[in-house]
């Protein structure tokens, strides 16, 4: 099976501790993008409603959205709605709220951090299924944590690996980098098994969207070329 990454990777509406979105979207608009994903993981509410003003009548896709606890139904709703949203981001915290998200449980995908823990009330068959970042994933891997354990035992229901985070790793740190300084930062992207690899790749950095663009050129080539290759994981 061939994959089309150009098609898969978008560029990422970020904010970093809810600043930084209104420079993201006007270069968005200056080039001409007309499909990305969001992250409003870090906007509060009465900010998130200044955003979508400035997204409505633009034409706008959005694939994906990173929500947060206080995201409620009537806002995936408008999402869905204006901007043909169909996956929406949780944590693992977030099992706890799932009923006020009724009708859009299977589109629910949940992201695992590495604190080597899985709480009790998280079950991935109530939701659509993972949203494996990446990075996240490479740093449970090196630390043989129980988020590994949890996700690698799964790998052969291929329908639950949906969407991915992406963004820089560090193996001294071992753990992400969202503010990427070099192409080799993601690197680490090359040892990853590829059941991990969805169908929505979104950019989760702080960068620019031109350095973003620039990146997603580097991205695109190298995750081409791991998928000539033979999976490690599949022997």
């Amino acid at each position: 099976m061939k994959w089309d990454f150009n098609e898969k990777i978008f560029v990422g509406l970020t904010a970093k501790k809810g600043k930084g979105w209104e420079k993201k979207l006007r270069d968005i608009k200056k080039y001409k993008i007309k499909k990305f994903v969001l992250f409003i993981e870090e906007i509060k509410k009465e900010d998130r409603e200044k955003l979508y003003k400035k997204l409505l009548n633009n034409n706008f896709e959005i694939p994906f959205v990173h929500i947060r606890c206080d995201t409620d139904k009537k806002e995936l709703e408008f999402l869905s709605k204006n901007f043909k949203s169909r996956y929406f981001n949780i944590h693992e915290n977030h099992f706890e709220d799932l009923k006020k998200w009724n009708g859009f449980l299977k589109r629910l995908c949940v992201e695992l951090n590495y604190d080597d823990y899985i709480p009790k009330i998280m079950d991935v068959n109530k939701i659509g299924g993972f949203c494996i970042d990446l990075s996240h994933f490479k740093a449970a891997e090196e630390r043989g944590s129980k988020e590994f354990s949890y996700v690698f035992k799964r790998r052969k229901n291929d329908k639950k690996f949906i969407c991915n985070h992406l963004n820089g790793y560090s193996y001294k740190k071992r753990r992400d980098l969202h503010l990427v300084s070099s192409t080799k930062e993601f690197d680490y992207l090359i040892s990853l098994p590829k059941f991990v690899f969805g169908k929505i790749i979104a950019l989760e950095m702080y960068n620019s969207i031109s350095e973003q663009l620039k990146f997603k050129k580097y991205l695109v080539k190298l995750l081409e070329d791991k998928f000539k290759k033979p999976d490690i994981y599949e022997k």
